[in-house]
Protein backbone atom coordinates (compact mmCIF):
# COMPACT_ATOMS: atom_id res chain seq x y z
CA UNK A 1 0.00 0.00 0.00
CA UNK A 2 1.33 3.44 -0.92
CA UNK A 3 0.93 6.31 1.51
CA UNK A 4 1.60 9.93 0.58
CA UNK A 5 3.45 11.92 3.23
CA UNK A 6 3.86 15.71 3.36
CA UNK A 7 7.31 16.91 4.45
CA UNK A 8 8.21 20.43 5.60
CA UNK A 9 11.80 19.72 6.62
CA UNK A 10 14.80 18.02 5.08
CA UNK A 11 17.69 16.16 6.65
CA UNK A 12 20.02 19.06 5.86
CA UNK A 13 17.63 21.58 7.39
CA UNK A 14 17.68 19.66 10.67
CA UNK A 15 21.48 19.90 10.73
CA UNK A 16 21.17 23.58 9.85
CA UNK A 17 19.42 24.17 13.18
CA UNK A 18 22.60 23.09 14.97
CA UNK A 19 24.74 25.33 12.76
CA UNK A 20 22.34 28.20 13.42
CA UNK A 21 22.73 27.76 17.19
CA UNK A 22 26.53 27.65 16.86
CA UNK A 23 26.45 30.83 14.76
CA UNK A 24 24.41 32.63 17.40
CA UNK A 25 26.77 31.49 20.16
CA UNK A 26 29.80 32.54 18.12
CA UNK A 27 28.40 36.00 17.41
CA UNK A 28 27.42 36.57 21.03
CA UNK A 29 30.92 35.74 22.28
CA UNK A 30 32.86 37.26 19.38
CA UNK A 31 33.80 40.53 21.17
CA UNK A 32 35.86 38.49 23.66
CA UNK A 33 37.95 36.51 21.17
CA UNK A 34 37.96 38.31 17.79
CA UNK A 35 39.94 41.33 16.63
CA UNK A 36 38.35 44.70 15.90
CA UNK A 37 38.85 44.13 12.17
CA UNK A 38 37.03 40.80 12.31
CA UNK A 39 34.20 42.30 14.34
CA UNK A 40 33.89 45.19 11.88
CA UNK A 41 33.80 42.85 8.88
CA UNK A 42 31.21 40.61 10.53
CA UNK A 43 29.06 43.62 11.43
CA UNK A 44 29.19 44.82 7.82
CA UNK A 45 28.29 41.37 6.50
CA UNK A 46 25.30 41.03 8.81
CA UNK A 47 24.03 44.46 7.78
CA UNK A 48 24.33 43.54 4.10
CA UNK A 49 22.59 40.24 4.80
CA UNK A 50 19.65 42.05 6.42
CA UNK A 51 19.38 44.45 3.47
CA UNK A 52 19.55 41.61 0.95
CA UNK A 53 16.86 39.61 2.74
CA UNK A 54 14.58 42.65 2.91
CA UNK A 55 14.99 43.42 -0.80
CA UNK A 56 14.51 39.75 -1.68
CA UNK A 57 11.31 39.66 0.40
CA UNK A 58 10.05 42.65 -1.55
CA UNK A 59 11.17 41.69 -5.07
CA UNK A 60 11.73 37.94 -4.94
CA UNK A 61 8.60 36.99 -3.03
CA UNK A 62 6.36 39.98 -3.67
CA UNK A 63 7.28 40.94 -7.23
CA UNK A 64 7.91 44.59 -6.22
CA UNK A 65 11.22 45.52 -7.85
CA UNK A 66 12.23 48.68 -6.00
CA UNK A 67 15.37 50.65 -6.84
CA UNK A 68 14.72 53.19 -4.11
CA UNK A 69 15.12 51.25 -0.85
CA UNK A 70 18.06 53.51 -0.05
CA UNK A 71 15.36 56.01 0.95
CA UNK A 72 14.75 54.02 4.13
CA UNK A 73 18.44 53.31 4.74
CA UNK A 74 19.05 57.05 4.74
CA UNK A 75 15.93 57.78 6.75
CA UNK A 76 16.96 55.29 9.41
CA UNK A 77 20.44 56.83 9.58
CA UNK A 78 19.01 60.30 10.16
CA UNK A 79 16.58 59.01 12.76
CA UNK A 80 19.68 57.84 14.66
CA UNK A 81 21.08 61.37 14.41
CA UNK A 82 17.86 62.98 15.64
CA UNK A 83 17.44 60.51 18.50
CA UNK A 84 21.05 60.70 19.64
CA UNK A 85 21.85 64.39 19.18
CA UNK A 86 18.54 66.19 19.46
CA UNK A 87 16.37 63.75 21.37
CA UNK A 88 18.93 63.03 24.07
CA UNK A 89 18.07 59.32 24.09
CA UNK A 90 20.50 56.42 24.13
CA UNK A 91 21.96 56.05 20.66
CA UNK A 92 21.13 52.33 20.53
CA UNK A 93 17.46 53.12 21.07
CA UNK A 94 17.59 54.67 17.61
CA UNK A 95 17.59 51.25 15.91
CA UNK A 96 14.01 50.14 16.71
CA UNK A 97 12.80 53.74 16.44
CA UNK A 98 14.34 53.94 12.97
CA UNK A 99 12.39 50.84 11.98
CA UNK A 100 9.14 52.34 13.22
CA UNK A 101 9.79 55.69 11.53
CA UNK A 102 10.68 53.99 8.24
CA UNK A 103 7.52 51.87 8.33
CA UNK A 104 5.39 54.96 8.95
CA UNK A 105 7.10 56.79 6.09
CA UNK A 106 6.68 53.76 3.83
CA UNK A 107 2.97 53.68 4.58
CA UNK A 108 2.65 57.25 3.27
CA UNK A 109 4.96 56.69 0.31
CA UNK A 110 3.00 53.58 -0.69
CA UNK A 111 -0.04 55.71 -1.52
CA UNK A 112 2.06 57.33 -4.27
CA UNK A 113 4.27 54.56 -5.65
CA UNK A 114 1.62 51.82 -5.56
CA UNK A 115 -0.25 53.70 -8.25
CA UNK A 116 2.63 52.80 -10.58
CA UNK A 117 3.27 49.46 -12.25
CA UNK A 118 6.32 47.61 -13.49
CA UNK A 119 9.34 49.75 -14.34
CA UNK A 120 7.43 52.89 -13.37
CA UNK A 121 7.18 51.57 -9.81
CA UNK A 122 10.96 51.14 -9.64
CA UNK A 123 11.58 54.61 -11.05
CA UNK A 124 9.05 56.10 -8.65
CA UNK A 125 10.79 54.62 -5.62
CA UNK A 126 14.12 56.01 -6.84
CA UNK A 127 12.60 59.48 -7.28
CA UNK A 128 11.27 59.37 -3.71
CA UNK A 129 14.75 58.46 -2.44
CA UNK A 130 16.28 61.39 -4.33
CA UNK A 131 13.68 63.78 -2.95
CA UNK A 132 14.48 62.68 0.59
CA UNK A 133 18.20 63.11 -0.09
CA UNK A 134 17.60 66.67 -1.28
CA UNK A 135 15.42 67.46 1.74
CA UNK A 136 18.06 66.31 4.24
CA UNK A 137 20.86 67.95 2.24
CA UNK A 138 19.06 71.27 2.71
CA UNK A 139 18.31 70.81 6.41
CA UNK A 140 20.97 72.89 8.13
CA UNK A 141 20.08 71.64 11.62
CA UNK A 142 21.22 68.15 10.52
CA UNK A 143 24.46 69.29 8.93
CA UNK A 144 23.13 70.04 5.46
CA UNK A 145 25.01 68.54 2.53
CA UNK A 146 28.19 67.89 4.50
CA UNK A 147 26.43 65.71 7.05
CA UNK A 148 26.90 65.50 10.79
CA UNK A 149 28.98 63.50 13.26
CA UNK A 150 27.36 61.58 16.10
CA UNK A 151 30.59 60.94 18.02
CA UNK A 152 29.36 63.06 20.93
CA UNK A 153 26.44 60.64 21.44
CA UNK A 154 28.93 57.98 22.59
CA UNK A 155 30.19 59.94 25.59
CA UNK A 156 30.91 57.45 28.36
CA UNK A 157 30.73 54.46 25.97
CA UNK A 158 34.09 52.79 25.36
CA UNK A 159 35.36 51.46 22.05
CA UNK A 160 34.90 47.83 23.11
CA UNK A 161 31.30 48.43 24.15
CA UNK A 162 30.55 50.30 20.92
CA UNK A 163 31.96 47.50 18.77
CA UNK A 164 30.22 44.80 20.81
CA UNK A 165 26.80 46.46 20.80
CA UNK A 166 27.07 47.20 17.07
CA UNK A 167 27.91 43.54 16.40
CA UNK A 168 25.04 42.25 18.53
CA UNK A 169 22.57 44.61 16.89
CA UNK A 170 23.83 43.57 13.47
CA UNK A 171 23.46 39.90 14.44
CA UNK A 172 19.90 40.54 15.57
CA UNK A 173 19.08 42.28 12.29
CA UNK A 174 20.91 39.84 9.98
CA UNK A 175 19.85 36.56 11.56
CA UNK A 176 16.49 38.03 12.49
CA UNK A 177 15.82 38.95 8.87
CA UNK A 178 16.47 35.36 7.79
CA UNK A 179 14.23 34.00 10.57
CA UNK A 180 11.48 36.51 9.80
CA UNK A 181 11.39 35.69 6.09
CA UNK A 182 11.40 31.98 6.88
CA UNK A 183 8.52 32.37 9.35
CA UNK A 184 6.48 34.48 6.94
CA UNK A 185 6.89 32.02 4.08
CA UNK A 186 5.95 29.03 6.23
CA UNK A 187 2.81 30.80 7.41
CA UNK A 188 -0.46 30.78 5.42
CA UNK A 189 0.37 34.33 4.37
CA UNK A 190 3.39 32.98 2.47
CA UNK A 191 1.11 31.36 -0.10
CA UNK A 192 -0.51 34.74 -0.68
CA UNK A 193 2.89 36.32 -1.37
CA UNK A 194 3.62 33.88 -4.17
CA UNK A 195 0.11 34.19 -5.59
CA UNK A 196 0.32 37.99 -5.82
CA UNK A 197 3.81 37.83 -7.31
CA UNK A 198 2.79 35.40 -10.03
CA UNK A 199 -0.59 36.92 -10.96
CA UNK A 200 -2.48 39.65 -9.15
CA UNK A 201 -5.78 39.01 -11.01
CA UNK A 202 -5.63 35.30 -10.18
CA UNK A 203 -4.83 36.05 -6.53
CA UNK A 204 -7.71 38.54 -6.31
CA UNK A 205 -10.07 35.95 -7.78
CA UNK A 206 -9.19 33.65 -4.87
CA UNK A 207 -9.99 36.31 -2.29
CA UNK A 208 -6.42 37.54 -1.70
CA UNK A 209 -6.06 41.32 -1.37
CA UNK A 210 -3.07 42.08 -3.58
CA UNK A 211 -2.75 45.62 -2.26
CA UNK A 212 -2.72 44.46 1.36
CA UNK A 213 -0.09 41.82 0.63
CA UNK A 214 2.15 44.28 -1.21
CA UNK A 215 1.73 46.91 1.49
CA UNK A 216 2.68 44.38 4.17
CA UNK A 217 5.85 43.42 2.31
CA UNK A 218 6.72 47.04 1.62
CA UNK A 219 6.35 48.03 5.28
CA UNK A 220 8.39 45.09 6.55
CA UNK A 221 11.15 45.66 4.00
CA UNK A 222 11.28 49.39 4.69
CA UNK A 223 11.42 48.90 8.45
CA UNK A 224 14.30 46.46 8.06
CA UNK A 225 16.24 48.83 5.80
CA UNK A 226 15.64 51.67 8.25
CA UNK A 227 17.08 49.73 11.16
CA UNK A 228 20.16 48.81 9.11
CA UNK A 229 20.54 52.49 8.24
CA UNK A 230 20.57 53.38 11.94
CA UNK A 231 23.15 50.66 12.54
CA UNK A 232 25.36 52.10 9.79
CA UNK A 233 25.18 55.54 11.37
CA UNK A 234 26.19 54.07 14.73
CA UNK A 235 29.06 52.09 13.19
CA UNK A 236 30.42 54.93 11.04
CA UNK A 237 29.86 57.68 13.63
CA UNK A 238 28.86 60.04 10.83
CA UNK A 239 25.94 60.55 8.44
CA UNK A 240 25.78 62.53 5.19
CA UNK A 241 22.96 62.70 2.62
CA UNK A 242 25.08 61.47 -0.29
CA UNK A 243 26.25 58.35 1.52
CA UNK A 244 23.05 57.58 3.44
CA UNK A 245 20.75 57.94 0.41
CA UNK A 246 23.22 56.54 -2.13
CA UNK A 247 21.74 54.24 -4.76
CA UNK A 248 24.74 52.00 -4.06
CA UNK A 249 22.75 50.49 -1.16
CA UNK A 250 20.08 49.20 -3.52
CA UNK A 251 22.81 48.07 -5.93
CA UNK A 252 24.36 46.02 -3.12
CA UNK A 253 20.99 44.46 -2.32
CA UNK A 254 20.36 43.71 -5.99
CA UNK A 255 23.81 42.19 -6.55
CA UNK A 256 23.66 39.99 -3.44
CA UNK A 257 20.19 38.69 -4.27
CA UNK A 258 20.74 38.13 -7.99
CA UNK A 259 24.12 36.45 -7.53
CA UNK A 260 22.88 34.21 -4.74
CA UNK A 261 19.42 33.47 -6.06
CA UNK A 262 16.30 35.60 -6.04
CA UNK A 263 13.19 34.10 -4.50
CA UNK A 264 15.13 31.90 -2.06
CA UNK A 265 16.16 32.38 1.55
CA UNK A 266 19.60 30.86 1.09
CA UNK A 267 20.39 32.94 -2.00
CA UNK A 268 20.85 36.33 -0.28
CA UNK A 269 22.97 34.63 2.38
CA UNK A 270 25.31 33.18 -0.25
CA UNK A 271 25.21 36.38 -2.29
CA UNK A 272 26.14 38.54 0.71
CA UNK A 273 29.18 36.36 1.38
CA UNK A 274 30.24 36.58 -2.27
CA UNK A 275 29.72 40.35 -2.42
CA UNK A 276 31.73 41.09 0.72
CA UNK A 277 34.51 38.71 -0.37
CA UNK A 278 34.76 40.35 -3.80
CA UNK A 279 34.64 43.85 -2.32
CA UNK A 280 37.51 43.16 0.04
CA UNK A 281 39.53 41.28 -2.56
CA UNK A 282 39.07 43.92 -5.24
CA UNK A 283 39.36 47.01 -3.03
CA UNK A 284 42.88 47.64 -4.33
CA UNK A 285 41.49 48.26 -7.82
CA UNK A 286 39.52 51.31 -6.71
CA UNK A 287 36.43 52.09 -8.77
CA UNK A 288 37.20 49.21 -11.13
CA UNK A 289 35.83 46.76 -8.61
CA UNK A 290 32.33 48.07 -9.37
CA UNK A 291 32.80 47.20 -13.03
CA UNK A 292 34.02 43.73 -12.09
CA UNK A 293 31.01 43.24 -9.85
CA UNK A 294 28.73 44.28 -12.70
CA UNK A 295 30.39 41.83 -15.08
CA UNK A 296 30.01 39.04 -12.52
CA UNK A 297 26.32 39.86 -12.09
CA UNK A 298 25.72 39.82 -15.85
CA UNK A 299 27.52 36.49 -16.25
CA UNK A 300 25.50 34.88 -13.47
CA UNK A 301 22.22 36.21 -14.87
CA UNK A 302 23.12 34.86 -18.29
CA UNK A 303 24.32 31.42 -17.19
CA UNK A 304 22.28 30.87 -14.00
CA UNK A 305 19.06 32.93 -14.00
CA UNK A 306 18.08 31.46 -10.62
CA UNK A 307 21.42 32.40 -9.07
CA UNK A 308 24.25 30.26 -7.75
CA UNK A 309 22.11 28.79 -4.99
CA UNK A 310 19.55 27.78 -7.59
CA UNK A 311 22.24 25.80 -9.40
CA UNK A 312 23.31 24.07 -6.18
CA UNK A 313 19.73 23.33 -5.12
CA UNK A 314 18.80 21.89 -8.51
CA UNK A 315 21.89 19.72 -8.75
CA UNK A 316 22.01 18.28 -5.23
CA UNK A 317 18.47 19.03 -3.99
CA UNK A 318 19.70 20.89 -0.92
CA UNK A 319 17.53 23.23 1.14
CA UNK A 320 18.64 24.84 4.37
CA UNK A 321 15.37 26.70 4.92
CA UNK A 322 12.56 24.67 3.33
CA UNK A 323 9.34 26.64 3.50
CA UNK A 324 7.27 24.75 0.93
CA UNK A 325 5.52 21.44 1.30
CA UNK A 326 6.90 18.37 -0.45
CA UNK A 327 4.94 15.19 -1.02
CA UNK A 328 6.61 11.79 -1.17
CA UNK A 329 5.16 8.35 -1.76
CA UNK A 330 6.07 5.79 0.90
CA UNK A 331 5.17 2.13 0.77
CA UNK A 332 3.59 0.76 3.93
CA UNK A 333 2.96 -2.80 4.96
Amino acid sequence: MIQYVVHRTTRLSRYAVVLWALAIAGLCTMPWWASRAQIGTTTTFLGILALAQMWNLLAGFGGLVSIGQQAFVGLGAYVAVIVALQGGLNVYAAVPLAGIASAVAAWGIAFLVFRLRGAYFGIGTWVVAELLRIVFANTSSLGGGSGVSITSAFAGIGRWQRDAFSLWIAATLGLGAVALVFALLRSPRGLAFGAVRDSEPAAESLGVSARRVKLTLYLISSAGCGMVGALLAISNLRVSPDSAFSVDWTAIMFFSVVIGGIGTIEGPLLGSIIYLTLRQSLAQFGGWYLIILGVCAVLVMRTAPRGLWGVLADRWDIRLFPYDRRVSAEETK
